[in-house]
């Protein structure tokens, strides 16, 4: 068996109830839960469990919930003797895989990704911005397209590379619209709308990452203890100033997720676990490698099948 790494999930992974199925086969999980919601001063635990599913959806909620339950779903693997070897998330999925990598506490995670959700809400007004995933036109297409558009007074930019075919755009609502329109009439198969709340990973979200700075300076970041593959620059971050200075910019910088994975690949990586809630991420490695090995653990049934894939292949 070849490397192991741990991927985990960021925003739209959510959903109502996403840790009942691990927590009720291993209560230990439930500590997470009680942990988080002492933390935040909030009953976090009780949206997670119950919602609304609104509630829930709200950035400065999704952030931490998906990283409690990611956390829950990383405790049980460890507490089956499954580490990994190296370690990366998907923008938010960044702070789980710092925790996973003892670089960050959970405790401060949690606080910083509730802190991180707020700004990013607060960074632009509601409607302002939107984002879009365009599906079937190449990053160089699309990165001509927005700076076209950005250049017309209507800014938007390339914010996640998700996978080939499919990369994700950011910016003013206008700005979303006319390179999605610009995007079809170039041979884009399709242009979707997303339902977020801003324009994620686009440089309208500047002022967040001023204010995350102030976050980041009052707690603790350690070097990290597991390679971690930043979103930033695709490539590994282990020295505690790196990583604070590319929490900040992951803000406002693309996800180079394709890049991430095939920088993996070229390291031995044949096996990913994606920790925590959904499989988005799943689908995005398969994707990008045909030849990966791909395992979840957003309910029992798909932990105990990992567990047992990745023991068996000691």
């Amino acid at each position: 068996m070849g490397k192991i790494a741990f991927i985990f999930p960021g925003q739209g992974s959510q959903a109502v109830g996403m840790t009942e199925s691990l927590v009720a086969h291993d209560p230990d999980g439930s500590q997470w839960l009680d942990r988080a919601d002492a933390r935040l001063g909030y009953a976090l635990s009780d949206i997670i469990k119950n919602g609304p599913e609104e509630r829930l959806t709200l950035t400065e909620n999704a952030q931490p919930a998906i990283l409690t339950a990611s956390m829950v779903a990383l405790s049980l693997l460890q507490k089956a003797g499954i580490t990994p070897d190296y370690v990366a998330g998907h923008s938010l999925g960044e702070y789980s895989a710092l925790v996973a990598a003892s670089a960050l506490s959970f405790e401060d995670a949690v606080y910083a990704v509730r802190q991180r959700g707020l700004f990013m809400e607060e960074a632009v007004p509601a409607g302002v911005g939107a984002m879009a995933a365009i599906l079937g036109l190449a990053a160089e297409d699309l990165e001509a397209i927005c700076a076209e558009v950005s250049q017309q007074g209507d800014t938007v930019e390339i914010a996640n590379l998700n996978c080939p075919g499919q990369i994700a755009i950011s910016g003013t609502k206008e700005g979303v619209e006319k390179a999605s329109a610009l995007a079809k009439e170039k041979g884009a198969k399709r242009a979707i709308p997303l339902n977020v709340s801003g324009p994620f990973h686009s440089s309208l979200m500047k002022p967040a990452a001023e204010k995350m700075k102030a976050v980041l300076a009052e707690i603790t970041v350690k070097d990290a203890e597991i390679p971690v593959v930043a979103n930033v620059t695709a490539d590994f971050v282990t020295e505690k100033d790196d990583i604070k200075r590319l929490l900040i910019e992951q803000l406002y910088s693309p996800v180079r997720w394709i890049e991430t994975i095939q920088k993996l690949r070229s390291l031995g990586v044949d096996t990913f676990v994606e920790v925590g809630p959904g499989k988005v991420l799943s689908g995005l490695v398969k994707k990008i490698d045909k030849t990966a090995t791909m395992y979840a653990t957003y309910d029992q049934d798909q932990l105990i099948k990992t567990i047992e894939a990745l023991k068996g292949g000691e």
